[in-house]
């Protein structure tokens, strides 16, 4: 079951104008869109091995103090700090040896110091740890010299998490140093959001599979292995529903199906104005239609609405980049929300760019740009050569993405533009 999803009458009547023409600022889109989501309520528990990227449904709250017990940060020599020399040395007695999962079983007394290695326990009566290079070691005795202070060199129990403390919070996409986290604290099972399912499907007779020979006028259908491989990325979980001809029919019934299994329904091809662009209108019939039109290039033409109650559909264009483009910006956020996370912008920064960009103000555009560093280590921004939105040739060699603004018009070679990471 899809994540429960309103769409108020404001929405619907803000988005007859712009079906009537009027594409929306990308920002207002973007807000539309994630005001429609809701959290996927499914949880289940998987073995933490299983957690890479998964998504926390609670708090993973501390079992445990981490570390559980005192224990040495270094090897060295442990010892009473009523012993450390405020001035010249003191030579103390080593009377032990402390290694780490073997506990010393007696208590460091007046004039004494253990030999201790890294993570072994701090002994009875010890409270400072000196590192061995700061020593000399002779005949049964350790001199240390003066500047030591109580304490030093010691990790005390529960000062990286405390019993009870939230580890990781609900919501979190899980890395592999978190996976760590958990497992310093003995859990072996966790709680995580289901996985978002994602129909996916390609519309057109102008496409094939491949394996196909094409007839006249076909192409090789690149935009599901493209979006499959980002939804994956985000792990989703995806089903792959083929192409779909130019027949009203057909679509209906794929949608009509998709909304009974799908979290999300995914289609690139067949939103614009054309005769054989059915999709927009069937999707009118089965749920509501909230927009189709962006002031974006590339990705114009977005239809993005519901199907059936509560199964978000997005309507991708046809041409390859617009369809990647619109995923990173639009599709990705919104997944990331009924995932259980809080969307996640990718990384964004500012640098010159190398080269003059023709830009018309009143849409958002995203160029598909390289990074470099010049002889004196700066960085900037290229793009990729040409740029239209059929060249996926320019989105593979792409690292980033340059974000041209609404409002800006053309840009200068040398002059400083926005730039998004393609990988965080």
């Amino acid at each position: 079951m899809g994540p429960v999803s309103h769409m108020s009458n404001e929405h619907e009547t803000r988005c007859a104008g712009a079906q009537a023409g009027h594409p929306l600022h990308q920002a207002e889109a973007l807000q539309r869109i994630l005001d429609t989501c809701m959290r996927i309520p499914e949880a289940e528990h998987i073995p933490l091995e299983a957690g890479l990227g998964r998504v926390l449904y609670e708090d993973v709250l501390a079992p445990l103090n981490v570390p559980p017990d005192d224990n040495s940060a270094m090897d060295g020599y442990a010892m009473r700090a009523a012993d450390l020399p405020s001035s010249g040395s003191a030579s103390l007695r080593l009377s032990g040896r402390v290694l780490a999962g073997h506990p010393l079983g007696s208590a460091v007394g007046p004039g004494e110091c253990v030999s201790i290695m890294t993570g072994a326990l701090i002994p009875d009566g010890a409270d400072t740890v000196v590192m061995r290079e700061q020593t000399q070691a002779e005949d049964g005795l350790v001199r240390i010299g003066p500047g030591h202070r109580r304490g030093e060199n010691i990790r005390r129990r529960g000062e990286d998490l405390r019993l009870g403390e939230a580890a990781l919070a609900r919501g979190r996409r899980l890395r592999p140093a978190d996976l760590g986290l958990i497992a310093s604290l003995g859990i072996p099972m966790i709680k995580v959001f289901r996985r978002p399912r994602v129909a996916l499907f390609s519309t057109g007779d102008e496409i094939c599979n491949l394996g196909d020979s094409p007839r006249g006028g076909q192409i090789y259908d690149s935009n599901r292995y493209s979006l499959r491989g980002l939804l994956e990325d985000l792990g989703a979980e995806v089903l792959d529903l083929g192409i779909l001809p130019d027949e009203p029919e057909r679509l209906r019934s794929a949608l009509r199906e998709s909304a009974l299994s799908a979290d999300a329904v995914l289609s690139s091809g067949g939103v614009s104005v054309g005769e054989a662009d059915h999709v927009t209108r069937v999707l009118s019939e089965l749920g509501r239609v909230s927009f189709w039109k962006i002031a974006i290039k590339p990705g114009r033409p977005l239809a993005f609405g519901i199907l059936g109650q509560r199964t978000l559909f997005f309507g991708l264009p046809g041409n390859p980049v617009a369809a990647m483009v619109t995923f990173i910006r639009f599709v990705r956020p919104a997944l990331q929300r009924i995932s259980g996370q809080d969307p996640e912008e990718l990384p964004s920064f500012e640098v010159p760019c190398l080269d003059a960009l023709k830009k018309v103000p009143g849409r958002t555009e995203f160029q598909r740009g390289t990074l470099r560093r010049d002889d004196a280590g700066r960085l900037w921004v290229g793009v990729t050569g040409r740029q239209g939105s059929g060249i996926l040739h320019s989105m593979s060699q792409a690292t980033c993405l340059i974000v041209l603004e609404h409002d800006r018009g053309p840009v200068a070679a040398g002059e400083t533009v926005t730039v998004q990471l393609l990988q965080g």
